[in-house]
Parts: C-alpha cells; sequence; structure tokens
C-alpha cells in the first residue's frame, strides 16, 4: 500500500468512448428514485439476467458456494446461486441510491444496534479502524452509516476516469473522505487525525498482501493490513455488520465490541479473527455476499485453481 499521485482526469469526457458510461450513470440517477417495489424488482430481474448470461460469474459464484457451504446439496446449492445473483442485482439498485439521494429519506428504514460499542471506541481519542464487508448492501450501508457517525472510506480507483470520478464524487459525499486503497500513510494520517476509516479487507488482494488464513475452513489469502493498520495508529478496531432484511424494506447495521487482543503480534492469528467475524456475519445472510469475485485466487504453494 504505497502513496498514489492524485488522480488526473481528462480535460473534457464528451469523447464517444464515454458515451456509454454517462448512459450507465443516466441510468443509475433515475433507479435511484424508482419506488421501492420496483426498484426491488428492477434489482431482481438484473440479476436474473447475470444468473442466465454472464456463465463465468456463475461458475465462479457456485465454485465459492459449493467450497463455503459443503453442507448443500444441489438443489439448495443452485437454490442460493441464484439468490446471490438477485440480491446482487438488488444491490446495483441500493448502490444508485445511496450514492444519487440524501440517505435522511431512508432514515425510517434502518435500525441500528450496537452504537454504544462505537461510543466508547471513540472516546479512547486514537481514531478507530471501521471493519466493512463486501456485502450488496455496501455503499447503501455507508449512507445509511453516516445518519449515526461520521466516517472516511478506503476504496479501490475505477479504471473508468468518468465513472472514477462520479464514484468519488458520490462517495465524498456520505463520507468525510475517499482515500485510494494503495494511500496507506492518509489511513493512518485520517486516523491518528481522530477519525474513524471505514476498510474492508475481505478480497483477495495477492500473496504479497496476505497472509494464509482460514475462511470457511480453506486457507485463503488474507490481508494483513488490517493489524497493520492498528499497530500504527493504536486505534480500537470495530466490526460492522450491516444487511437488507428479510421483509426486503428495512436495514439493520450493527456494530460489534472492538476485535480483543488485537493485534496480537501474529498476523496469523490476526487475520483468523478478521476471518472469523466476516464469516460469522456472512453466514447470517450468505446471498447479500460478494460471491462472484474470486476470493479464494490466490492458493499456497503447490495448489491448483479452484476455478479453472
Amino acid at each position: 500500500m504505497s502513496k498514489r499521485k492524485r488522480h488526473e482526469y481528462p480535460e473534457s469526457f464528451a469523447h464517444p468512448r464515454y458515451w456509454s458510461t454517462w448512459c450507465a450513470i443516466g441510468l443509475m440517477r433515475a433507479g435511484a428514485f424508482l419506488p421501492w417495489r420496483l426498484k426491488l424488482w428492477v434489482g431482481k430481474v438484473i440479476g436474473e439476467l447475470v444468473w442466465r448470461f454472464v456463465k463465468r460469474r456463475r461458475h465462479i459464484t457456485e465454485t465459492n458456494l459449493r467450497l463455503c457451504f459443503p453442507e448443500l446439496d444441489e438443489r439448495e446449492l443452485a437454490r442460493l446461486v441464484r439468490r446471490t445473483f438477485h440480491a446482487n442485482g438488488i444491490g446495483i439498485l441500493e448502490t444508485a441510491t445511496g450514492w444519487c439521494r440524501d440517505p435522511e429519506h431512508l432514515r425510517h428504514r434502518v435500525s441500528f444496534k450496537g452504537t454504544e460499542h462505537m461510543e466508547a471506541a471513540k472516546a479512547k481519542g486514537k481514531g478507530v479502524l471501521i471493519i466493512g464487508i463486501h456485502f450488496s448492501t455496501l455503499d447503501l450501508g455507508g449512507a445509511l452509516h453516516s445518519l449515526f457517525f461520521d466516517a472516511d472510506v478506503v476504496y479501490r480507483p475505477h479504471n473508468n476516469p468518468l465513472f472514477e470520478r462520479f464514484m468519488t464524487k458520490a462517495r465524498r459525499g456520505i463520507f468525510g473522505a475517499a482515500i485510494d486503497r494503495h494511500d496507506l500513510r492518509g489511513v493512518v494520517r485520517r486516523i491518528k487525525g481522530g477519525h474513524a476509516v471505514w476498510y474492508s479487507p475481505d478480497q483477495d488482494f495477492g500473496r504479497e498482501a496476505s497472509v494464509f488464513a482460514p475462511f470457511f475452513g480453506i486457507d485463503a489469502a488474507s490481508i494483513r493490513l488490517t493489524s497493520k493498520i492498528a499497530r500504527m495508529t493504536g486505534a480500537p478496531v470495530m466490526p460492522l455488520m450491516f444487511h437488507r432484511n428479510p421483509d426486503n424494506r428495512t436495514y439493520t447495521l450493527e456494530y460489534l465490541p472492538a476485535l480483543e487482543n488485537f493485534p496480537s503480534g501474529d498476523e496469523v492469528a490476526d487475520a483468523t479473527q478478521v476471518n472469523a467475524f466476516i464469516e460469522m456475519a456472512i453466514r447470517k445472510h450468505p446471498e447479500q455476499y460478494l460471491w462472484l469475485h474470486r476470493r479464494f485466487k490466490t492458493r499456497p504453494e503447490g495448489e491448483a485453481s479452484f476455478y479453472d
């Protein structure tokens, strides 16, 4: 995680190469203002289309879920795979809502548990590192969180400069600052300045950035940076859960107590503790997790890929 140069945008986005991106942004803005039931229906249709026609993502999702839930028979597995695509399709509309609308209009749809844990962490005066998770509700969860607590966010810049500008502007409207995931100094500086920083350490960033730790009983490349940031700042590390409720109309956010004995000085033990929280949260609503990415892409030396 090294410091990158500030993102540079072209002087104009009028070139035809950006027309499809403008259309996508326009559709997201329109989708954010759809009536709630229609929004859910459109999202489910998007998920159904991706499930039917994007076979590579379906294969990745099936592989992940088969590995993590070996107790499921083929019918149960197929049902969970399809529900996952539906939930992630709805997540596109939820993301649009989080980016394009004032979160105040959703206050009546959210309940927040465990706020006393965050208040206790803030009272220590060392800043806070928030552990988020890549649920389909991620960006909407950030918007809902902003109704209760201020936070910065660590994010991965988008390759498309127009969409990157749109996404970053939206996130800066929700969070205090949007920090490039390569900017370790920026993260540490914000935490030491007393800020809470939202960071999601549940993806595979490759062998050099990771240690292998159990995740659903499988050795998974797990980011070591969480314990490094905690060690550099002395900040409490706060696990945050967020999900869409079964009524598909309301949301729950919940802080758990800060991780104990973290960092421990043992990177594998620290990654194991983080993974245990993430796994526990996923098991509550497994269909809402982003199983479409290759969580087990990096394997220990000598192991074949799960996705071939």
